[in-house]
């Protein structure tokens, strides 16, 4: 069911109708209609929506808007939708919905259950979303936390939203970072064994090596001791890799993040693809040799300076196994679109990632690119910088264990992904209208209480005839669980997950005004079965949205 944005597509038509049936009547000028849009007012006594074509039409009609408006109200027909339509300087059109439409439409809410909201503008196309892809040297930090919510939540909307979704975690499991970790890991080992080893100076000093380097002696004993060093550090460090990863995994699921396909860069280096890859564009002339090294001449391509693939000391750089792993996403698996969720410190290699599409002669457009900007984490007014175990950076599960997955889902959804964000670890645990999450949350558990007092009470509400349903704080409430569809179409269309966060707080101040204003469960039966009826509906829309959120909906608190 998706009754707002048909309501809305409905609209869009009447105005399109009118507007070619004033022409004809010629009470307008015959001149080409601008893409017309609705939205919502800023003030709600003036409607659900408005229209601004009569002023974008203005300067090409040459007539006033206010009496272009006034021309096409006249076109436009009664419906059972809409209650009235009405002129607003400077010279909007402004539609109210019918209370009776709108309380139709707590049955058909009902019905849809947890598919309520679904709407089919994907049509089914290919999209690939890859995100946090953090190399596997270590354990994920807050800032991965950030990325990681933000892509399952906006894959879960793209599904409701009617795409075909495969969500990608791209493993760095190759070049120099891996070769530092392999080579940190191996000294930590000798290490344990009584080795006097210096570690390396690019390496890797966080205390998690240590551990992992004691739990692979448990576990594989001194065997890589008995190997040359060169197969020493290659087989420790794929075991250390492996174990990495399951860390990541672990955490990832933790937080109620899975990913379709854990995608290897080395595959690409293994399978050929990286260099079929790089001779395509060396034979698109692309490809130039210069100062030792390799280089994509994206300057030919508008960029301000060419990049190295390849280093002088015959190494490819990260950019160079991107290129072949965007051609293998694009051309040999077929993604219609691919979005990539990146770091802050990535936001200088996206330019030349959509030079190096156009010089493979893939649509740039076809690749969207999301900074997740950087999470700075507060008890109060006091800024944590530091692990309290280790001295070292946070780590996401140190997060999750203090706070639980629901509060760091929420909290980092709670702002756009390019605006950098406190979290405040000690509000996310209050049990306080204080807090988002529990003031959410608490209006799903409140209607479940409701509902069980019916229960209890035996109380049918099947029957609850939702005409009864006239009082402001029930009406808006219905309003507002009707624009989940409009949500869902919202993320899709601007790759913006955090509008979800948004709309559960203003669909759960909706409840919590309707449960003040309104008594559900009182003597008047008929009105207590409409109201249980209208509770159910809400139940329903805001379970979904915490679900598309990737929150639980408790049913107690």
């Amino acid at each position: 069911m998706n009754g707002i944005l048909s309501v809305k597509k409905v609209i869009i038509d009447l105005l399109a109708k009118a507007a070619a049936q004033a022409q004809e009547a010629g009470k307008l000028p015959a001149v080409s209609l601008p893409p017309i849009i609705i939205e919502h007012p800023q003030n709600t006594a003036h409607g659900d929506y408005a229209a601004s074509l009569p002023l974008k039409m203005a300067r090409s009609t040459g007539m006033k808007p206010l009496d272009i408006a006034a021309v096409l109200v006249e076109f436009i027909p009664r419906i059972p939708e809409v209650k009235s339509v009405t002129v607003a300087p400077p010279g909007f059109i402004n539609f109210t919905l019918s209370d009776a439409w709108i309380t139709e439409q707590v049955e058909a809410v009902i019905e849809s259950g947890e598919c309520y909201g679904n709407i089919d503008t994907g049509a089914g196309k290919k999209v690939q979303i890859e995100y946090v892809s953090a190399n596997p040297t270590g354990p994920i930090h807050v800032g991965h936390g950030r990325g990681a919510v933000l892509g399952s939540a906006l894959a879960a909307a793209l599904k409701a939203a009617g795409f075909d979704v495969q969500q990608e975690y791209y493993v760095n499991d190759a070049g120099n970072q891996v070769m530092s970790f392999k080579r940190s890991l191996y000294t930590r080992y000798l290490q344990q064994l009584g080795k006097d080893v210096e570690m390396p100076a690019e390496g890797y000093f966080g205390h998690y090596m240590k551990d992992l380097a004691r739990d692979i002696l448990q576990e594989e004993g001194e065997r890589f001791l008995d190997l040359p060093e060169a197969e020493a550090l290659e087989q420790l460090g794929l075991v250390g890799l492996k174990k990495m990863l399951d860390v990541i995994r672990q955490d990832l699921s933790s937080l109620g993040v899975s990913f379709d396909r854990w995608f290897s860069e080395q595959s690409l280096y293994d399978s050929g693809e990286y260099d079929a890859v790089i001779e395509m564009l060396n034979k698109a002339g692309f490809v130039v040799e210069k100062e030792g090294a390799v280089w994509f001449t994206s300057t030919a391509l508008g960029e301000s300076k060419d990049n190295v693939i390849v280093r002088s000391d015959g190494t490819p750089t990260y950019f160079a196994s991107d290129i072949a792993y965007h051609y293998d996403k694009f051309v040999r698996r077929g993604f219609d679109k691919g979005i990539n969720i990146w770091g802050a410190d990535h936001q200088g290699h996206i330019s030349r990632m959509k030079a190096v599409l156009q010089a493979l002669d893939i649509d740039p457009a076809r690749l969207h690119i999301i900074i997740s900007q950087l999470v700075t984490l507060r008890r109060g007014e006091e800024m944590v910088r530091l692990s309290k175990r280790t001295g070292e950076i946070i780590t996401l599960r140190e997060v999750l264990d203090e706070v639980g997955a629901d509060a760091c889902r929420f909290n980092f959804l709670a702002r756009s992904a390019d605006s950098q964000m406190d979290f405040d670890l000690e509000l996310a645990k209050k049990q306080s209208a204080e807090n988002p999450v529990y003031y959410v949350q608490y209006a799903h558990a409140r209607i479940c209480s409701i509902i069980g007092l019916a229960r209890d009470r035996q109380i049918d509400y099947s029957d609850g005839d939702v005409t009864k349903l006239v009082e402001p704080a029930e009406l808006e409430l219905l309003r507002k669980m009707l624009l989940l569809p409009e949500i869902i179409a919202q993320v899709a269309d601007t790759m913006e997950p955090h509008h979800l966060a948004y709309y559960a707080q203003v669909l759960a101040t909706a409840f919590h005004s309707f449960y003040k204003d309104c008594r559900v469960v009182s003597a008047d039966e008929c009105l207590s079965k409409a109201r249980l009826k209208l509770s159910v509906a809400a139940r329903t829309v805001l379970a979904r949205t915490l679900h598309l959120m990737g929150m639980s909906a408790p049913e107690c608190m």
